[in-house]
């Protein structure tokens, strides 16, 4: 479906910093971030929308890097804050920790109504051959149009994809980010044509805000040649919740007897073991092979064809509720956001 002539919306971008907020300094030639409320300087093609746009920036500004549970507290608090004046939102991001930033952000704000998306560029603002503008003009003409996309999203190289379904791919060309078990929800060629049978549909209920995380979570990746004091070493974790195994494949691990041990004695002490697969796509399947067929029976969760970065932020966001380890087992199998198919 192509993109209708849009209506005046309200719109909130939301700078919390990265590479697609800077420019550079013409008298010490090094980066600094952009003062958002003169994009027209660079992007005077915004001002063609018929919408209203406001700017805010964090404080202080936080590379991706350095992105935190704390930053996507004050995230969603500040959608929340603004939710009843604008009409969509826009937060520009680095493009590092982005996926697990939108990750988060899709289970924290619950029954969202209104397009909520995130993106950055490889390249600065200010760049002469930057992806920023593309990126960001678009974003804007995503939310400015008569087409809802009432969920938290990513935008990047002229794709709109759910936001727990992306994972960033590569550093060094535009198309950083890919969607590989979930269709883009829309692509931007010469028009912006919408996948809709993959959007969520609108919701009439009221936004509700959940910041409680619970960050006492570890991730364990498998590599031939694990040691048993490195296997052991993440499961001692004071205060451990969960562990998420990065497996290999279709969620297959080693046989080894003592590997299997600290497993088994890890969910004996109530906290969840998770299996993501280390490929990019595909499902786990938990028996499908004998490399697996253990963690089955002593009940490893699945994360089935979720991304590292949504088992993760799920993970946080599900012990953040208080839920026990045998909760959280059943409530990993249902899909919270759209981060997991078959739901």
């Amino acid at each position: 479906m192509s993109r209708k002539k849009s209506v005046a919306k309200n719109i909130l971008i939301i700078y919390t910093g990265g590479t697609i907020g800077m420019v550079h300094d013409k008298k010490t030639g090094s980066l600094k971030p952009f003062n958002f409320s003169k994009i027209s300087s660079l992007l005077p093609e915004v001002s063609n929308f018929k919408c209203k746009i406001d700017f805010v920036s964090l404080s202080p500004l936080v590379d991706s890097s350095n992105m935190k549970p704390l930053t996507w507290s004050k995230l969603a608090l500040l959608i929340e804050k603004n939710y009843n004046n604008y009409d969509g939102f826009i937060i520009l991001h680095g493009t590092d920790t982005m996926a697990y930033s939108s990750s988060a952000l899709s289970f924290m704000l619950q029954n969202l109504g209104k397009p909520v998306i995130l993106t950055g560029s490889q390249l600065p603002i200010g760049a002469i051959r930057t992806d920023a503008r593309r990126n960001l003009v678009t974003s804007i003409e995503i939310v400015a149009g008569n087409v809802n996309v009432p969920e938290v999203c990513v935008f990047f190289n002229a794709q709109l994809f759910r936001g727990n379904r992306v994972e960033k791919f590569t550093s060094s060309k535009f198309d950083a980010f890919s969607s590989p078990n979930y269709p883009v929800l829309a692509e931007a060629g010469v028009e912006i044509v919408f996948n809709n049978e993959f959007i969520k549909k609108q919701t009439n209920e009221v936004l509700i805000v959940n910041t409680n995380l619970n960050t006492n979570v570890a991730v364990l990746k498998l590599f031939p040649g694990l040691s048993r004091h490195v296997a052991e070493a993440a499961t001692k974790t004071k205060n451990l919740k969960a562990l998420i195994i990065e497996t290999y494949g279709s969620g297959n691990a080693p046989t080894d007897s003592w590997f299997l041990q600290c497993l088994k004695n890890t969910i004996d002490k109530n906290i969840a073991v998770i299996n993501v697969s280390q490929c990019t796509g595909g499902i786990v399947e938990m028996g499908k092979y004998e490399t697996s067929n253990a963690l089955k029976k002593m009940r490893v969760i699945s994360a089935h064809d979720m991304t590292l970065e949504a088992a993760l932020t799920k993970t946080m966001f599900l012990f953040g509720q208080g839920l026990t380890a045998t909760e959280v087992r059943v409530e990993f199998d249902k899909a919270l956001a759209g981060e997991l198919s078959g739901e």
